[in-house]
């Protein structure tokens, strides 16, 4: 199955009715900065700037579903705590039902907090009790889920060990959506006996968790195909799809001789949480909008090779998607060539992350050396540099019919294969104005060929607490120098 196909079951996601069951979680995110270590101990002082709430554990495969454009049926146990409560309201602001919530005074609803410092994280603080789930509340979720199942297409089970498939919930939501006709995947707990999977139509355990299942380490091509086979005939699974990290995924179907491994694309990754929770999300929702086990394996590899790319876990968006699987570039450009309304998402999650937007603007025709001291000038100034890259009518309009010498693909794609340029994004107005407005970078840059002229965008980027740098240029380095020089150099009449 080729690019176009994949984009054409992606485009299917949406309004397919996914009932999600697992353990919910409440993820916390403590953003700021360290510039000194304290006097109380050899330990970072973390000056805090921003803190954020997540839906988190099967609550991530909630909002990954959702995210994608797909109508989610969450089941899960809260407590009536501060964090169960939080976690209700991300639900609600989220558009998803909470008929499927069940929350009991005697829970402590876990929560995990992240301390970062931009990018590094410091510590984690857990706050959780033992995953011990009373016969009264595993009824009441597999009401609530039975209730359920007949509006969804397929079930999605997401087990992080805190309780609610630690019963027999599992195999009795399984049994009910077999006789519906009713495909049920289940992410699986490391630590848990699998046995309580059994009767699922697939399973998507990664490296670690199919060794201890199995006894048998997946490192090789001959032993992988033995795990999965031995995962499929074990639990009674229509397929197993065995996720294997840089190694991609792998999918063996009952009654196949060999089975067939999805590679995974080379990556700059920086966080591999929540992949599984990305591949169990776009598997399901494949299955559900119709795609066969390879197709759907197929597509779950691309998604969770975004997800990586990402500090934390967040979900992706259709157009990221989409972007992701238009291009045969390789992907970090393919990610790094983006309209304005990506873009814009794009820096929301990098706020999210604790970077310091930088913003620059420009030509960038035939790319030199003096382009490239620039930008790793303006880089210098934050954590994520976005370029307003003029589009080829717009330099018409500015320096003449003759430029640009290279046309707005060749110059992004140059642009994006700069190490210290994070996006690239096109515009066609005569000033970035519009782009800079809708953008809101903490940093504006211009060459220090700007001293004591108008920068455009100043007023706007100080005014919401930002600041603008002038950096340093090479001199007599220019587009307009170095077409001299070709032309120097070429035949004398």
């Amino acid at each position: 199955m080729g690019p176009v196909d994949l984009s054409s079951l992606a485009a299917r996601f949406e309004d397919v009715p996914v009932l999600v069951v697992g353990d919910l979680m409440l993820d916390r995110y403590v953003w700021g900065d360290v510039s000194r270590i304290s006097p109380e101990a050899p330990v970072p002082v973390l000056r805090v700037e921003r803190e954020e709430a997540r839906l988190g554990g099967a609550g991530s495969v909630v909002m990954n579903v959702a995210t994608l454009g797909a109508r989610v049926l969450p089941v899960g146990l809260l407590g009536h705590d501060a964090a169960g409560e939080r976690a209700v309201e991300l639900v609600r602001a989220a558009g998803l039902p909470t008929d499927g919530l069940v929350r009991d005074p005697s829970l402590t609803t876990t929560q995990k907090t992240r301390l970062l410092a931009r990018t590094q994280q410091l510590l984690r603080l857990d706050r959780d009790a033992p995953p011990v789930v009373s016969p009264a509340l595993e009824a009441a979720l597999l009401e609530r889920a039975l209730g359920l199942l007949e509006q969804a297409r397929v079930v999605l089970v997401s087990d992080y060990g805190r309780g609610v498939l630690g019963g027999t919930l599992c195999a009795r939501l399984a049994a009910a959506a077999r006789a519906r006709g009713v495909p049920v995947l289940a992410d699986p707990h490391r630590d848990a006996p699998f046995e309580r999977y059994r009767g699922v139509t697939a399973i998507t355990p990664n490296r670690n968790e199919t060794a201890r299942a199995t006894g048998i380490r997946p490192h090789d091509e001959a032993s992988v195909l033995e795990a999965a086979r031995a995962l499929v005939d074990r639990l009674e699974l229509e397929f197993a799809a065995v996720t294997l990290d840089q190694d991609g995924i792998f999918v063996l179907r009952r009654g196949e001789a060999q089975g067939r491994r999805w590679p995974a694309k080379a990556r700059s990754v920086y966080d591999v949480a929540g992949a599984g929770d990305m591949v169990l999300a776009v598997l399901g929702l494949a299955l559900g909008a119709g795609a066969d086990p390879d197709a759907a394996a197929q597509l779950a590899n691309v998604a969770a090779g975004l997800e990586v790319e990402r500090l934390g876990v967040s979900p992706i968006t259709p157009e990221e998607l989409a972007t992701e699987l238009a291009s045969d570039a390789p992907p970090v450009l393919r990610r790094k060539i983006v309209q304005a309304p990506a873009a814009a998402a794009r820096i929301a999650e990098a706020r999210r992350q604790g970077k310091r937007v930088v913003f620059t603007n420009g030509c960038f025709d035939l790319l030199h050396a003096g382009h490239v001291h620039f930008l790793q000038g303006c880089r210098a100034q934050g954590d994520f540099l976005v370029v307003g890259l003029n589009t080829d009518g717009s330099i018409r309009g500015l320096k003449g019919p003759s430029r640009p010498v290279l046309g707005l693909e060749e110059r992004a794609t140059v642009l994006a294969g700069l190490e210290a340029v994070d996006l690239v994004v096109p515009f066609e107005e005569p000033t970035p104005i519009a782009l800079i407005e809708r953008l809101r970078p903490d940093v504006l840059c211009k060459g220090q060929d700007y001293a004591g002229k108008v920068v455009v965008g100043r007023e706007l980027v100080e005014g919401w607490g930002g600041r603008v740098e002038l950096v340093p240029l090479l001199p007599g380095m220019s587009t307009t120098h170095v077409i001299q020089r070709i032309a120097e150099a070429g035949p004398k009449p």
